[in-house]
């Protein structure tokens, strides 16, 4: 398989779970666990694909993968049926086009990328909808809305939004611990590891640098016109001692 192919393949994979899901959702209520499972599943495949096909990068190599272990759990919940076994094999084959790829993959990481707790905090967020719908024990309200949350706080700090950081470091965690008297043992764990993570790398100073790059004062160094280039000085003007032409 091509590598654009190949860096598709996981995507086209949870396309076919979401419409398994859709169709027969079996243990997992219709709202929101599906729909929840769904929007996390695309959201983690689609970062990865790009990541596969643009970047290369680890970090979508490795997503790629958890997005396979997500898929085969769905497989075992879900009752078997023409749609369980389209969504297997698309599954299989996604699996081995993902082995075609790894000697593409970067690495080492980039000199220039951003801090490793920077791209982990993203990929935790946007797998927060998947863990809820898989373990969703409580109102409706409180899980969608916590999974509209992690959405919201991973679209803020990525595409670097005015007060982005502080909704990941104080808000996300707040609205966490509101929830969490209203849900049950299995969502209640899930929600109370997702906060404590999500503090843990969000307080780091790396997150606050990749959001908020450090930036020093610029300065400038006169020369004599003598030692400046001729296309220079001609740009700006001026002749070989510094004086406006006329």
């Amino acid at each position: 398989m091509r590598p654009p192919l190949a860096a598709f393949a996981p995507l086209a994979a949870t396309l076919f779970w979401v419409a398994a899901l859709v169709a027969v959702p079996g243990p997992f209520p219709t709202w929101p666990s599906v729909l929840l499972i769904g929007v996390g599943l695309l959201a983690m495949a689609t970062a990865a694909s790009t990541g596969l096909l643009v970047l290369g990068a680890r970090w979508a190599y490795r997503l790629s993968w958890v997005v396979m272990a997500v898929c085969a759990g769905v497989a075992v919940a879900r009752p078997i049926d023409p749609l369980w076994w389209a969504a297997l094999v698309a599954t299989v084959v996604a699996a081995g086009a993902l082995f075609t790829v790894h000697d593409r993959i970067r690495k080492l990481p980039s000199a220039t990328g951003p801090p490793n707790r920077a791209v982990v905090l993203p990929l935790v967020l946007l797998a927060a909808p998947t863990v809820l719908g898989l373990t969703a024990s409580g109102p409706a309200w409180a899980v969608a809305g916590l999974a509209s949350a992690a959405l919201l706080a991973t679209f803020l700090y990525t595409r670097v939004v005015w007060g982005g950081l502080a909704f990941l470091r104080i808000g996300f965690p707040v609205i966490s611990l509101a929830v969490i008297p209203f849900l049950d043992t299995p969502a209640l764990l899930a929600v109370a590891v997702l906060a404590a993570t999500v503090i843990v790398l969000a307080w780091h100073p790396s997150v606050k640098a990749a959001f908020h790059p450090p930036r020093t004062p610029g300065s400038t160094f006169p020369i004599p016109p003598e030692l400046a280039p001729g296309d220079i000085l001609d740009a700006a003007g001026v002749d070989e001692r510094g004086r406006r032409k006329q």
